[in-house]
């Protein structure tokens, strides 16, 4: 009977023994399901980070910036233009008259004289000269303003008058004195009335005469021409600070008023 019982309690051992249970828990399908489960969620994982975070990076900036745009054309109006439709409008070498200073002031001396050109056109086509001698008559560099006998002589300088008053006719030619260039022709020249300034040099010295109180409408020169000594520039009137027809005529020398009858005495010929 001993025999008998042995094999019995060695078998009961053995079932209960820690590494037959163990052995039993890795081998079978408890052991392999928690490795399945870890897998499948890295496999998930991955796949997120793959897929959906780019996708999610890539589509925010773009929204980011339409919302930019449509913010700034809101607040400034404008038009965005892209670069490849950006076109460089075509320039015309031919639109440019002048291009240094030299050129930009030669135009506008050119302008000046033509505009000076049309003044003493209109100018001399106001009155007609017909039966007028356009040349006083003498010779030399000086010549009286008016015709010889066709005048008396009024005041001179002097009590704050500066010229000498050549009394004569309404319509009485009046001629430049001496070659030079017309400094000021104008219809109103403070108490000149219409009044015709030259600009001469006489025997080396600066000369400038000045014909005051003309007639409305008869100067025949204008500003910054060139006359010759004894040529036609007007006619007697008594315009400006005046109360009879006559000649208002001025000399002033490098800068000096001079008595104008005695100057055209010694130099007049």
């Amino acid at each position: 009977m001993a025999a008998d019982i042995e094999p019995t309690a060695k078998k009961t051992s053995e079932d209960r023994s820690p590494a037959r249970r163990n052995g039993a828990r890795v081998g079978g399908r408890k052991a392999v399901k928690p490795l399945r489960s870890i897998a499948i969620f890295g496999a998930v994982g991955a796949l997120v980070a793959g897929i959906a975070l780019p996708a999610f990076a890539t589509s925010k900036p773009s929204e980011a910036a339409t919302t930019t745009l449509q913010q700034l054309a809101a607040v400034d109006a404008q038009s965005l233009v892209v670069a490849s439709q950006a076109t460089a409008a075509p320039l015309s070498r031919g639109t440019f008259t002048a291009t240094t200073p030299e050129e930009i002031e030669k135009k506008k001396a050119e302008a000046a004289a033509a505009a000076r050109a049309a003044a003493a056109s209109t100018a001399s086509t106001r009155f007609n000269t017909a039966g007028y001698a356009l040349v006083s008559p003498g010779s030399g560099e000086v010549r009286y303003p008016l015709p010889g006998g066709s005048y008396s002589q009024g005041r001179t300088i002097g009590g704050g008058h500066n010229g000498a008053d050549m009394l004569a006719p309404a319509m009485t030619p009046i001629y430049a004195t001496a070659a030079g260039v017309v400094r000021a022709s104008a219809e109103s020249i403070g108490g000149y009335g219409v009044c015709i300034m030259i600009d001469s040099v006489v025997g080396g010295q600066q000369v400038q005469s000045t014909y005051g109180h003309m007639t409305y409408g008869t100067r025949q020169v204008a500003a910054g021409q060139t006359v010759a000594a004894g040529q036609l520039i007007g006619f007697v009137g008594s315009t400006g600070r005046s109360t009879a027809n006559h000649l208002h005529f001025e000399v002033w020398i490098n800068g000096g008023m001079v008595e104008p009858y005695s100057w055209l005495a010694a130099n007049a010929g």
